[in-house]
């Protein structure tokens, strides 16, 4: 797959809690998205975060949408460029739009900096070579397209990568490392996730721990 930006054009509220804990030595464990069968779980919360219960993947995100745990990446290269990804056009939800590097779910008691680690690679063929943790956000989000809202708990990382990408065509449609201006550029041409402005704004002071101040 290319590495480059495209070209091709389409047109197209939250609470932050900031902060910023390195964790080096990624390890991903074992335990792929198929071990939960057909039907996938996720941990549902409170209005603190705190775990109350599962409920099954689809039915959270259906109006009225239950408040669940997520995550969201964001990495760069050496050269301070994100990695982005599209979406896979066969993706039950926001198929064939732009986002962040990754985003999912913990399963029911799986850490969430684990869970970033593990996804990360099941969808993008590659390990962080760094991950670090960079705050939490929680938002509801209706996406008009699919109808689903997005309401979630979300643990933010930021990292580096530096083994190249193979993505899994089952989730990952492209990909692409830009620069800030090249985001900015890519963001007023096509249609990105529903989320990414939100988690995008939330994880920004890690982003520039990372990534330099030109973020």
């Amino acid at each position: 797959m290319p590495q480059s930006l495209p070209t091709e054009p389409t047109h197209f509220a939250a609470e932050i809690d900031t902060g910023l804990d390195v964790e080096t030595d990624v390890t991903v464990p074992p335990q792929a998205a198929s071990t939960a069968g057909p039907e996938i779980l996720l941990e549902l919360v409170d209005d603190e975060g705190v775990t109350i219960g599962t409920a099954e993947k689809l039915w959270a995100h259906q109006q009225p949408g239950r408040l669940h745990r997520a995550f969201s990446v964001f990495l760069f290269d050496r050269q301070g460029r994100l990695l982005l990804q599209r979406r896979a056009l066969g993706k039950y939800h926001s198929p064939g739009v732009w986002s962040n590097t990754c985003c999912g779910h913990p399963y029911p008691d799986e850490p969430p900096f684990v869970a970033a680690a593990r996804r990360t690679a099941e969808e993008l063929g590659v390990a962080p070579a760094l991950l670090c943790e960079a705050g939490t956000v929680r938002y509801d989000l209706p996406d008009e397209a699919s109808g689903l809202i997005e309401r979630e708990w979300n643990h933010l990382f930021v990292g580096l990568v530096t083994a190249p990408v193979e993505p899994d065509p089952d989730e990952v449609d492209d990909f692409a490392f830009v620069t800030a201006q090249e985001l900015r550029e890519l963001r007023a041409e096509r249609p990105f996730s529903v989320w990414f402005e939100t988690v995008f704004e939330a994880a920004l002071p890690g982003i520039r721990e990372i990534a330099g101040r030109d973020w």
